[in-house]
This record gives C-alpha cells, sequence and structure tokens, in this order.
C-alpha cells in the first residue's frame, strides 16, 4: 500500500527514476560505513551530546547523509535507515528478491547503514542476510533485529536464530519488542554484550499507547537505543518520550515515518511547496523524512520501501538542510 501511494505521489511532483540501478561491483569501492561514516558535524561532542542545533542543519559534504550520534558511545550512524517490515517478507525466487537486491544495493551505495529486522516479520531476515551475503556488503552494514518471546531459553533461541538468518555472529542491536519480558531479555543481553555478541541494547513499542510503559522503562532501565513510531502524522512521543530520551542520553530509531504511507494520501493532490526548496527537498518524502529527523532526539527513522527509486528518494531525507522548529510547524500544518 505505501509503494503504490508513493508511486502516485512522485507522479504528481514530477519525480522521476532516481538514477541507474546499482551493481554490485560498485559497492567494493565505498569504505566500511559508507561515505556517511567519514562526516563528523562540526561542533557536536561526541558522547552524550544533544543533537541537532543550527550547525546540524547545514550541508555536510556534498552528496553525504547527515550522521548523528549514539550517545552511550559517541559512534556515528546516518539518520536514513532501512526497515524491513512488509517490504522483505518474500519467498525464496529470484524474481521476487530481485527489487529486494537492488533496493540494498542502493542504501549502501548512498550511504546508508541501519538495517533493521525482525523474527516477527516473516522471511525478512532471511532475505535481508542472504542479500547482504550475495551482494558483499554485510560488512558495511549497522544490523539491528529484535526478540518477542517470553522465556530466557526462548529468547536465546530466537536471538541466536535471528543471527543465523541474518548472517553475522555479532549484532550492532538488539531490541526487546514490545518490552516483552523485558527484565529477561535485558540480563541475557547484558552478558552477550560482555562476551562481544551484540554491541547496543535497546527496547521498542509500535504503539503510542504504549508510550507510558516506555517511558516508566526509560527511567528505570539503562539502554542504548529506543525505537517508537514517531511521523508528522503521529506526534505523541514528542510530549515526553522524545525530551526523556534526549535527557537520558539514548539513542532514538523512528519507525513508520510515513504513519504507514497514509501521509501520501493526504498530500498526493498537492504540488511540492516552493519553501521545499529551503530544505533541499525535492519530493514530498523527503519533506516528511526532514520532518522527522529534523527534531533534535531522532538519531535515525527506518522507512520501508520495496522500490530502489524510492530508496534512493528517502536517502534525499537525510542530506542538505534540515527544517528548524519553525518550517517544522510549517511541514505539520500542511501535510495533515
Amino acid at each position: 500500500m505505501q509503494d503504490v501511494t508513493r508511486r502516485e505521489v512522485l507522479r504528481v511532483i514530477g519525480a522521476g527514476a532516481l538514477g541507474t540501478m546499482v551493481v554490485p561491483r560498485l559497492l567494493a569501492q565505498i569504505p566500511p560505513g559508507g561515505v556517511a561514516a567519514q562526516w563528523s558535524t562540526q561542533g557536536a561532542a561526541a558522547q552524550g551530546s544533544p543533537h541537532g542545533g543550527a550547525e546540524e542543519r547545514r550541508q555536510g559534504p556534498k552528496g553525504s547523509l547527515l550522521a548523528r550520534p549514539i550517545p552511550s558511545t559517541g559512534e556515528r550512524i546516518p539518520v536514513i535507515g532501512l526497515g524491513t517490515w512488509q517490504t522483505f517478507d518474500v519467498g525464496t525466487g529470484a524474481a521476487e528478491r530481485a527489487p529486494l537486491r537492488e533496493v540494498l544495493a542502493a542504501f549502501v551505495e548512498g550511504g546508508g547503514r541501519v538495517l533493521d529486522s525482525s523474527p516477527m516479520y516473516g522471511n525478512s531476515e532471511d532475505v535481508a542476510g542472504d542479500l547482504a551475503t550475495a551482494l558483499g556488503i554485510g560488512d558495511r552494514l549497522f544490523v539491528a533485529t529484535k526478540v518477542w518471546t517470553t522465556g530466557r531459553e526462548a529468547g536465546i533461541r530466537q536471538m541466536e536464530e535471528s543471527m543465523r538468518k541474518l548472517r553475522v555472529d555479532r549484532l550492532d542491536l538488539m531490541q526487546v519488542h514490545n518490552l516483552m519480558d523485558m527484565t529477561t531479555h535485558l540480563e541475557t543481553l547484558r552478558a552477550w554484550k560482555r562476551e562481544g555478541r551484540v554491541r547496543y541494547l535497546g527496547i521498542t513499542h509500535y504503539t503510542a499507547s504504549a508510550h507510558d510503559a516506555v517511558i516508566r522503562a526509560l527511567e528505570t532501565t539503562p539502554v542504548d537505543f529506543v525505537q517508537i513510531n514517531y511521523s508528522v502524522g503521529e506526534r505523541e512521543a514528542e510530549r515526553r518520550l522524545l525530551p526523556l530520551a534526549r535527557e537520558r542520553g539514548v539513542a532514538v530509531i523512528a519507525n513508520r515515518p510515513f504513519a504507514g504511507g497514509g501521509l501520501f494520501a493526504r498530500v498526493r493532490s498537492r504540488p511540492l511547496p516552493s519553501w521545499a526548496a529551503d530544505i533541499d527537498a525535492t519530493s514530498w518524502a523527503q519533506v516528511l523524512l526532514k520532518f522527522v529527523v529534523g527534531h533534535p532526539a531522532i538519531t535515525c527513522a527506518i522507512p520501508a520501501t520495496s522500490k530502489a527509486a524510492h530508496m534512493r528518494d528517502n536517502l534525499g531525507g537525510g542530506r542538505g538542510r534540515l527544517p528548524d522548529e519553525r518550517l517544522r510547524a510549517r511541514i505539520a500544518s500542511e501535510a495533515v
């Protein structure tokens, strides 16, 4: 549904195909972490720095993705990642997987790193792992997934199965999905972190109705990441959750940055406003993503797509200037 509405929007605003398809041999020329990994924003402290502000609204090296620090370590990751819910849940056929191979290749070629999946997303982990291996880009990805079960042993089995499917010996980020049996899984994961099997720990929830529970967890439990829904159409996190995450030094991953594709239905009949040029946006998708990553508490947004052209367009949401609060308010008023 998201891709259908996206296609209609791009037709309305006159966007066409965004370049030719990426071939795997070009990926070998990209340094580990992509071009975004080479850029450190001026004036941002490495550890625990509240990101945002005027410096991060300036454009970095031409064409590079804005990168923000993970507060607990200072490691920088690009602000636009790639989600795999629904889009990567396909079978084993070459025809089914070919578009996703192009998406993943375009993502890394454009400087993307953060790939988010889950054992609840059908075949998504298997597909992502297979394609990353085939493209030879596994070491260039920041791989995140989730655990969603009860009990210590069941959690260990599920997490080890995710690592097998994703073809990794060490996970960059493991998140306790929907806070399910959080205390049990985080105890396991802290041990795994000491052993070097996982680098970062996180918690997630995908509904605004659960934000109070997420807030209580952040107030009592040290984690590196929290993943929540946030978009111009779903702004409940702005009230307490995002300020708390920033105060506590927790990185925030924003899922549903297009509100499940619903935002495109609202803007499809509207031409791109002239002020979009002030933030270097050339499509509504980029405007909507810049609204999300323009919030100083957001570390990374993870839109999902099964179209390489849309992937390239999404990456544009992390390049160039970001909106200040005045322009974010205008985006909110014109996109809802």
